[in-house]
């Protein structure tokens, strides 16, 4: 595919900020060319937010940051009616949710009513402020982070708002040979700028190049059995697993990860889905998805193993 080769341009554009973090920057990627948005999950300083700002200077699109805090309004993010003391007249002022990438930054950190501000425009792609409704540009991706470790002052996401991630992503420390690098970055004067990759037009045509990845019946069932064994595990010969899972993935899950594994086949150069892909992206989309009942959580039973005993027991076509 022609267009691999642009790929791999933003990837190694990429590479010249960020050391490893490959499977973060492949989600982010997948997440931009197919509209899901991404939720980071990792300790501090493992270059979350500069990979998302590093992706707006590559693909020359509009980025900004919102730091999450308990004394948040949902104005603060969408923005708000206001009165001109000069005209007499309210006006519309926008919020920081205006623009193409928003990096919600510690996204737990909000309480509910917060969380609850980001619903409408993670699903519909429009905000609306008193009685007007506004559409938001294209693209339009949510990429959220939390801190896994901290839990005092932090909220549990809303399962409304979970559903409406394409991924989550745990970002995971990096090697020891990617440890000396980094350092060796960050403590040189070198000044490191990115150069654009891409316009905006381009990456549309992009998009629409991905929708034309062939996937066979028979893998498309896959994945839909996949979905229906987290509701209804016994039907699959997963007896155990009725006792563990309280609620099983959405349809959304099933819509992701249709639209999620062309995208991935498309960033390994092919224009064809394999298994291997569903196999890469499984965990991504069914983590966040998938709500262990109590007794499962008591004994510590971990959901993305609970996803691998589904994927062992269904066969791959």
């Amino acid at each position: 595919m022609n267009s691999f080769k642009t790929i791999m341009q933003i990837k190694n554009e990429l590479a010249k900020k960020i050391v490893g973090q490959e499977e973060m920057i492949d989600a982010l990627l997948i997440g931009l060319l197919t509209n899901g948005h991404i939720l980071l999950e990792g300790v501090p300083g493992l270059a979350k937010t500069t990979t998302v700002n590093s992706l707006a200077k590559v693909i020359n699109v509009d980025f900004k940051r919102v730091q999450f805090t308990p004394d948040l309004l949902p104005s603060d993010i969408i923005g708000a009616q206001i009165y001109d003391m000069k005209t007499g007249e309210f006006k519309i002022k926008k919020g920081p949710i205006f623009t193409n990438l928003l990096l919600a930054d510690e996204i737990n950190r909000a309480p509910a009513k917060v969380q609850s501000a980001l619903l409408e425009v993670m699903q519909e792609r429009q905000v609306t402020i008193a009685e007007n409704s506004f559409k938001i540009d294209k693209p339009f991706l949510v990429l959220a982070t939390q801190n896994p470790i901290e839990q005092e002052g932090a909220y549990t996401l809303p399962e409304a708002q979970l559903d409406r991630f394409m991924f989550k992503i745990v970002v995971s420390y990096n090697t020891k040979e990617q440890e000396y690098e980094i350092a060796k970055m960050a403590s040189s004067n070198e000044k490191i700028n990115l150069e654009k990759i891409i316009t905006k037009e381009e990456l549309f045509k992009l998009k629409d190049e991905i929708l034309n990845v062939h996937i066979d019946k028979e893998l498309e069932e896959y994945i839909v059995d996949i979905i229906c064994a987290t509701r209804d595990p016994k039907s699959y010969g997963l007896e155990e697993l009725s006792e563990q899972i309280e609620f099983g993935a959405s349809p959304r899950a099933t819509i992701d990860m249709f639209k999620a594994v062309k995208a991935q086949a498309y960033l390994r150069g092919n224009d064809y889905v394999s298994p291997i892909d569903i196999a890469l992206l499984v965990k991504n989309i069914l983590r966040h998805r998938i709500i262990l009942s109590y007794e499962a959580q008591a004994q510590d039973i971990n959901v993305d193993d609970v996803i691998d005993k589904i994927v062992e027991k269904i066969n791959i076509p």
